[in-house]
């Protein structure tokens, strides 16, 4: 294939994977597109490591990256705070509500939290200060591309950025808001749609896909939300994106390491068992229904928090879950959740990463097929 993406990385397919999965990130840009880490759970030490190991893995092939930085978040008119600063913050009414929630489902106690994950007691993870730590680790692997999932990027990454050689994605939920990246400097735009799992706006990629690029011409577009499928692909590139974006399709894949319990939940769940909450990370979020989503939206109890405390609040809780869960029937299992997206209706079979490139062009190759047979033959 050829578009303007696959020329910009120089890979065999326009597919774009965001994994927070090192195996999952190596497996696809090996089998021909490009594989982007998730990194905003990574302690710098991990960050270190799986990059090493990717690179060793994929060797000259290309790789991206994923920060978040978004553009309003609590501490962000004072530069940022850092996660001690904003645990003073959260008040005790939602501590006691996830102690008394926790309690109620008979979820063991915390034990110590695994060491070489998150940003520890440093600047907060969706900072400036912590992503611009991440960034100096990233740049120093020459990755192909460095992601903004919130908002623009600030001028100092993407100018760092083009300093490597890196080019600069920025996703958007809006026109107006790919207009602002392309002026900032982004070099490709992710009009990701609300089907997407994960932080998502409220209008559908079928619409979304073709009005951001209408807006941004000639700077390329990908396509990101419900597209899992070669289906899926070949209607995104219709509506002119220049390849797509994928990032639930990978969860339930052999590589991924999202918790079994998640997984199998994932595997058996319909197109309708998501929905948007901000229980996890205090912006809407799509993420698979659970006990825990039911209660944060209930009546009588507390509204999340912002972005960053309501991730800071409920990191440890959610350790405890992911703990926990394993047991059948209990009600750590009933909590446990994940991000995810509407695709997960066709996520039914677990297969490698590679497998599901493949099957992903072949469809994609019979669905053009199909539709250049619509075309009269004079």
């Amino acid at each position: 294939m050829r578009t303007p993406v696959t020329d910009m990385f120089n890979i065999e397919f326009p597919i774009l994977a965001f994994s927070h999965c090192r195996d999952v990130v190596a497996a696809v840009t090996k089998a021909g597109g490009l594989g982007v880490l998730g990194i905003v759970a990574h302690s710098n030490d991990a960050l270190e490591v799986d990059l090493e190991w990717i690179k060793e893995e994929v060797g000259d092939l290309p790789f991206g990256v994923d920060l978040i930085v978004p553009a309003k978040y609590e501490g962000s008119d004072e530069g940022g705070v850092t996660t001690q600063e904003i645990r003073q913050l959260i008040p005790a009414t939602h501590t006691e509500f996830l102690e008394e929630l926790l309690e109620r489902y008979d979820v063991p106690a915390a034990a110590e939290s695994a060491a070489g994950r998150g940003p520890g007691d440093g600047s907060s993870m969706f900072s400036y200060g912590r992503a611009t730590e991440q960034l100096d680790i990233v740049l120093a692997h020459s990755p192909a591309l460095v992601a903004n999932a919130l908002g623009p990027p600030p001028p100092v990454m993407i100018e760092r950025a083009h300093e490597t050689g890196a080019k600069v994605a920025a996703l958007a939920g809006k026109a107006i808001h790919a207009e602002r990246h392309v002026a900032a400097g982004v070099d490709l735009i992710i009009a990701q749609g609300h089907e997407a799992g994960g932080h998502t706006g409220e209008i559908g990629s079928m619409v979304l896909i073709p009005e951001v690029v209408d807006a941004v011409a000639p700077v390329p577009v990908i396509g990101a939300g419900g597209i899992g499928r070669g289906r899926q692909m070949a209607a995104a590139m219709a509506l002119g994106a220049a390849g797509v974006w994928c990032g639930s399709v990978w969860l339930t894949t052999e590589e991924a390491e999202t918790h079994p319990v998640v997984k199998e939940k994932m595997l058996a769940a319909t197109s309708s068992d998501t929905l948007r909450s901000r229980s996890l990370t205090g912006k809407p979020a799509r993420m698979l229904r659970s006990a825990w989503t039911d209660e944060w939206a209930r009546d009588d109890t507390v509204d999340p928090l912002g972005m960053p405390l309501q991730s800071i609040l409920t990191a440890s809780y959610q350790q405890r879950i992911d703990r926990a869960a394993h047991t059948t029937g209990s009600g750590a299992e009933k909590l446990a959740n994940y991000f995810v997206g509407q695709i997960v209706g066709s996520m039914s079979r677990s297969k490698p990463a590679s497998r599901v490139v493949v099957d992903m062009i072949d469809e994609f190759i019979d669905a053009c097929s199909v539709l250049s047979g619509y075309l009269a033959d004079d």
